[in-house]
């Protein structure tokens, strides 16, 4: 088994939580509030663009051509992703030039910035290949079971071109990195806190 399939079968349980999720539950029926909906997306768009900044940081810290252009790759998949984010923000007439993050936020991106920063590039794929693979994981999982105004959420996740990026980022953990209890560290708390943010949005908080 590969270390990112490792790292990711041990955090089955927070899959689990994550796919349970009242808030992600109400968005695969259609149930969810709207404007929880509208408040998940003005603090995930902030999020995005710390995530943008730490696939950035990647490249500035890249050893070699190969994973600077992974890097790379994986920073225009983000810039899609705020794109579909500025078209919700039109749609529902979310301000995301006045987001204020709150503290589930700040914390995820005071993590992502400060282990791109400082961790070096194997600790900074494992702080973000759980995002991509937590989300190609829900897409997948409620696909064809959702319906309602957030079905284009799904879609976006559920796309294969999505889990292209979510295996690009896996194989580039497998390329660069060894097995450390840092390195599992990392991956656990990028877990904990995507559970974290889907609470916060949840509570409206």
């Amino acid at each position: 088994m590969s270390l990112s399939r490792e790292l990711w079968t041990a955090e089955a349980d927070r899959a689990a939580a994550a796919l349970a999720h009242p808030f992600v539950q109400g968005i695969a029926d259609g149930t969810l509030p709207r404007d929880r909906f509208a408040g998940y997306v003005a603090q995930d768009a902030f999020f995005l663009e710390a995530f943008a900044r730490a696939y950035a940081l990647g490249v500035a810290h890249s050893p070699d051509r190969a994973c600077l252009d992974v890097f790379a790759d994986l920073l225009a998949g983000v810039r899609e992703e705020l794109r579909l984010h500025a078209s919700y923000a039109r749609r529902w007439d979310i301000d995301l030039t006045a987001v204020r993050p709150v503290p589930a936020t700040s914390a995820y991106t005071d993590f992502l910035l400060a282990t791109a920063s400082l961790g070096g590039v194997a600790l900074t794929c494992a702080a973000m290949t759980p995002c991509m693979r937590l989300y190609a994981h829900l897409g997948q999982s409620l696909a064809g079971r959702a319906s309602g105004p957030y079905e284009e959420w799904v879609r976006t996740y559920a796309d294969p071109g999505f889990e292209e990026l979510a295996a690009t980022l896996e194989r580039l953990l497998d390329t660069v990195a060894v097995d450390t209890p840092a390195l599992r560290a990392a991956y656990s708390r990028a877990m904990q806190l995507e559970v974290g943010f889907f609470d916060a949005a949840w509570r409206g908080a």
